[in-house]
């Protein structure tokens, strides 16, 4: 089944040095103290397992011989490998974070030879306006102006709220006048990364009317984020508000809080969400985290992502791990006889690719394995 990786970053187009993998293997934004190596952690070992044979190398070889063999290969050979064998059919690439470093869509689409299409992340587009100059009764419609430019050829939106200020925001649209006012402040202080509740709220909204499928970081990620407030129960004013909209609100990675997304996407008729990030950084223990997707959710609310960012590899293990882990879980189902055959195999098919292409709108399926 080629899947639908609905929320990914590109790849690394350039050669990376030891150092420079070891700081993309990790969440953390501090440096890797001398005395260890993140390949001592359940991403690096699913490395050495499952990405060493792609590049023609025995399973659980040393971190040494993977780099060489991978600076021998160069980028572009490592990415081709990597990006094929992970047998993803469609790429949904937000390109918002460091967007210079990496493959785009295009770049994408031509290393893996598959589809790819854009999500466009809101805050990138108000620092992009604030940047060209922009005085604070303007910001609100140029915004809009920009947004909606960039939004007819995207798939959909994403908000790193979460990062900025914490999802515990008041989720009522704020007034023009409040908008007006937290632009002048932001503006007067030079721009740059936007923090601020009130813009924040506004950039929401204003990405709502746009009517695309609207993502939330969700959970798990660097120490720039406060996990105590990335919890998605923190939105549930904003889905309920949202909700007359119809417009789809996707909840990402959303480790550890897979349970409470999965409670709100059985409530809500708009909320989806998934375990993206969580499965490649928890490599054996990914077949839990799946497990805990799957319990109280409708499953044609449930996506399969991988928030791969930089090295290959975790486009790779992405979707390398989220396979074996839906197969041991559904599989478990039907050895026990809870399920049929036929039951887990649909499953699959709606996480790994069907559901993104209704919410997103792909159409059908154009590759062998769909």
């Amino acid at each position: 089944m080629a899947l639908v990786d609905h929320h990914v970053h590109g790849a690394t187009s350039h050669d990376l040095s030891r150092t420079a993998f070891e700081e993309l293997i990790s969440e953390s934004d501090r440096p890797v103290p001398a005395w260890m190596t993140r390949f001592d952690s359940q991403l690096g070992y699913a490395i050495l397992r499952h990405c060493a044979p792609v590049l023609g190398l025995e399973e659980h070889c040393t971190p040494e011989e993977y780099l060489a063999r991978r600076a021998r290969l160069g980028a572009a050979e490592t990415n081709r490998l990597l990006l094929t064998a992970s047998g993803v059919g469609h790429f949904l690439v937000e390109t918002g974070h460091r967007g210079d470093e990496l493959l785009g869509p295009s770049g994408m689409a031509e290393a893996a030879g598959v589809p790819a299409d854009e999500i466009v992340r809101l805050e990138s587009v108000a620092e992009r306006v604030a940047a060209g100059g922009c005085e604070a009764g303007a910001f609100a419609g140029r915004f809009a102006e920009a947004l909606w430019e960039r939004a007819r050829t995207a798939r959909g939106l994403k908000t790193i709220a979460a990062y900025r200020y914490g999802l515990d925001f008041d989720p009522a649209p704020p007034t023009r006048e409040e908008v007006t006012e937290a632009a002048g402040h932001w503006l007067s202080a030079g721009g740059g990364r936007l923090t601020d509740p009130v813009l924040l709220r506004h950039l929401i909204w204003t990405g709502l009317e746009c009517g695309l499928p609207l993502q939330f970081h969700i959970g798990y990620g660097d120490p720039d984020l406060d996990l105590r407030r990335s919890d998605p129960l923190l939105l549930r004013g904003l889905v309920e508000r949202a909700e007359p909209t119809g417009v789809p609100l996707l909840l990402l990675h959303c480790y550890p809080y897979q349970r409470h997304a999965g409670f709100l996407a059985q409530a809500y008729p708009n909320v989806f969400f998934d375990v993206g990030l969580a499965v490649t950084h928890t490599g054996a223990r990914s077949v839990a985290v799946v497990a805990e997707s799957l319990e109280v959710a409708p499953f044609a609310k449930i996506l399969f992502s991988s928030d791969a960012f930089g090295p290959a590899e975790l486009h790779h293990l992405g979707a390398l791990l989220w396979r074996r882990a839906m197969a041991r879980v559904l599989g478990g189902f039907v050895a026990e006889g809870e399920w049929s055959v036929a039951q887990a195999m649909r499953v699959a098919t709606m996480v790994g690719s069907a559901n993104a292409r209704r919410v997103y709108g792909l159409g059908t399926p154009a590759g062998p394995f769909e």
